[in-house]
Formats: structure tokens, C-alpha cells, sequence
């Protein structure tokens, strides 16, 4: 469960990156529009970026992206490999408990048959 919650936050931070920045900054290089001209106010000439910073936030957004991806698949492997482990020890344990009880239930079964002919092995418990 810990690995698909943060495979899901990391695909979520993911697509908000490629929504809020590189939709954004393909758009405006496609269009060719950067700084001065998209402004409508004097106020705004100063926040919005002109051509050069534009395209170093989404080269940053592509390699955000790529690195959040990239974890993505980290972290999936690392559930099959926990998955994986986790079903090893399983078969493991079984194959020690399967081993382990027939050998002791032969063992005491003979013993049992051999001390008294009658009740093999039950006993009566004590109620409180």
C-alpha cells in the first residue's frame, strides 16, 4: 500500500508539473509570444518571462518531470521485489512447517501406538 500511495503522489505531482509548466511554455514557443507582449499592464512587463528564461523553466520542467517519472518506476520495482521476497519467505516457512509437523507427527504417532493401545495422544482438559 505504501508503494502505490506514493507511486500516486509522485504521478499526481507529475501531471501537475506538466499541466502548470510545460503545457504552458510549449504554447508560448509555439506561438512565439514571450516578455513584453503578453503583457497588459506596465505592471506585468516586469513579472513575465522573456524568451530565454522561458525555455530554461520548462527544460527544468521537463527534467522535473523525468525525475518524478523515474521514481515512479523505483518505486514499482521495489514493490515487485518486496512482493517477491515476501513470497519466498512464505514458500519457505511453508516448506519448514510441512517438513517439520511430518516428521513429529510420525514421530509421535509411533511413540503413542507403542506406549498404550487406547487413547493415542488425547487428554482430557482441565476446565477452570
Amino acid at each position: 500500500m505504501l508503494f502505490d500511495g506514493a507511486s500516486l503522489v509522485l504521478y499526481m505531482c507529475g501531471i501537475t508539473v506538466y499541466i502548470a509548466n510545460i503545457v504552458k511554455g510549449l504554447r508560448l514557443a509555439s506561438a512565439g509570444k514571450y516578455g513584453a507582449e503578453l503583457a497588459a499592464s506596465p505592471e506585468e512587463k516586469e513579472q513575465i518571462l522573456n524568451r530565454e528564461d522561458s525555455l530554461k523553466v520548462l527544460s527544468a520542467s521537463n527534467t522535473i518531470l523525468a525525475l518524478v517519472l523515474v521514481g515512479v518506476l523505483v518505486l514499482q520495482a521495489g514493490q515487485w521485489y518486496a512482493e517477491r521476497k515476501d513470497a519466498q519467505e512464505y514458500e519457505s516457512l511453508r516448506k519448514g512447517h510441512k517438513e517439520g509437523s511430518g516428521a513429529s507427527a510420525s514421530s509421535a504417532s509411533g511413540a503413542a501406538a507403542a506406549a498404550k493401545p487406547g487413547r493415542q495422544g488425547s487428554v482430557k482438559k482441565k476446565s477452570n
